[in-house]
């Protein structure tokens, strides 16, 4: 998926009704004031002069956080610009973070916080339209502004704090005396795919679509956590999950099978898995099990899920779960891929025909 959702049919009627009657001009500029605590003051020189920043640095964290660049002259920033380059100032002065951590902070900051924004404006866009009584005039949008983005702030704030704790939780798991190696840790890796995509999107509406790529969304954002994994990011029709076991990884993967089975909206899902170590940075997983996993991913048929060796082994004794062996192939990166198909064991299946340890090597 792109960083700022595709506009479909209903955005755009949704924005026609809210801007119907309306001074739009007039009604963005105190909008503007509501969100950024005042209006503009300073030019570039003159916030990072109250800032006690070098103005090169100044445009450097501007820049780093997703914005256009400003004109000398340009009358463009507030108080809040200001009282924000301080805080980073302070950052910058604790002595934990150097200017290249910051640089990164800050850019992680902005590439977050421009699709968060992106997505949660179309959403509120259409949400107002279909409230007529919100839109009779200024004063009454910004009513609703003001009541609901403090607490939109609140909820962006929790959640914030809530993911940091998870994460940090996660760090203790495999925690050691040296803090840069927990960014290599064991985990498993999953793609979730939906079979068909290209073809679904040459019949559907883009109203259809954007059905289909909302039920996606849901289905696996509740199931991955249901079985306390995390989503790393989903990428058009695919999605990116990584969870603590294979165990774990397993019934997310079964689970999102089944869920997409009972949902008349979503196609079947191709899912792979692979365990062992990866590196985890920013946000994102990288390394050879990350690959693998994709590479299952696209061996795999609709309604499948196939996984590495190393899952096989960590599942082969449990009578929850059916693997067949299948043939080796040979893909990119990788030569003879070996690969198991992971079901469900079936109530009538004979113990023997789940128990057999995988063997040999990817």
């Amino acid at each position: 998926m792109t960083d700022e959702p595709a506009e479909d049919g209903e955005l755009e009627s949704s924005r026609a009704a809210l801007v119907a009657g309306l001074d739009v001009p007039a009604l963005v500029e105190r909008a503007e004031q509501l969100l950024l605590g005042g209006p503009r003051l300073f030019t570039r020189a003159q916030v990072a002069e109250r800032a006690g920043m070098d103005a090169e640095r100044a445009t450097a964290l501007w820049r780093a956080l997703g914005f256009a660049q400003v004109g000398d002259d340009e009358v463009v920033f507030t108080q809040r610009d200001v009282d924000t380059l301080e805080a980073v100032r302070a950052i910058e002065q604790s002595g934990v973070a150097d200017d290249e951590l910051i640089a990164t902070m800050t850019r992680i900051l902005g590439q977050t916080f421009s699709r968060l924004a992106s997505g949660q404006g179309q959403l509120l866009v259409s949400m107002l339209a279909q409230h007529p009584e919100h839109l009779e005039s200024e004063e009454s949008v910004l009513a609703v502004l003001g009541t609901l983005l403090p607490l939109i702030e609140q909820v962006h704030e929790f959640v914030w704090r809530r993911q940091f704790v998870a994460f940090f939780n996660r760090v203790a798991t495999y925690a050691t005396s040296d803090a840069a190696a927990t960014a290599l840790v064991p985990m498993a890796v999953g793609f979730a795919d939906m079979s068909g995509f290209t073809a679904l999107t040459r019949r559907a509406t883009e109203a259809e679509l954007g059905t289909l790529l909302e039920a996606f969304e849901a289905t696996t954002t509740d199931v991955v956590s249901a079985h306390q994994g995390r989503i790393v990011k989903t990428i058009g029709d695919e999605v990116l999950f990584v969870a603590d076991t294979p165990g774990r990884a397993a019934d997310i993967a079964l689970d999102l099978l089944e869920r997409a089975r009972a949902d008349e909206r979503l196609p079947a899902l191709r899912i792979g898995l692979a365990s062992g170590p990866v590196v985890s940075r920013l946000g994102d997983v990288y390394g050879s099990t990350v690959n693998i996993a994709s590479r299952l991913t696209s061996l795999s048929r609709p309604g499948w899920v196939l996984v590495d060796r190393v899952v096989a082994e960590s599942l082969a004794g449990d009578g929850r779960y059916q693997l067949t062996a299948r043939r080796p192939e040979s893909v990119r990166g990788f030569h003879h891929l070996r690969q198991w198909r992971l079901r469900r064991a079936s109530a009538s299946e004979p113990p023997a025909r789940r128990r057999g340890r995988p063997r040999g090597r990817r």
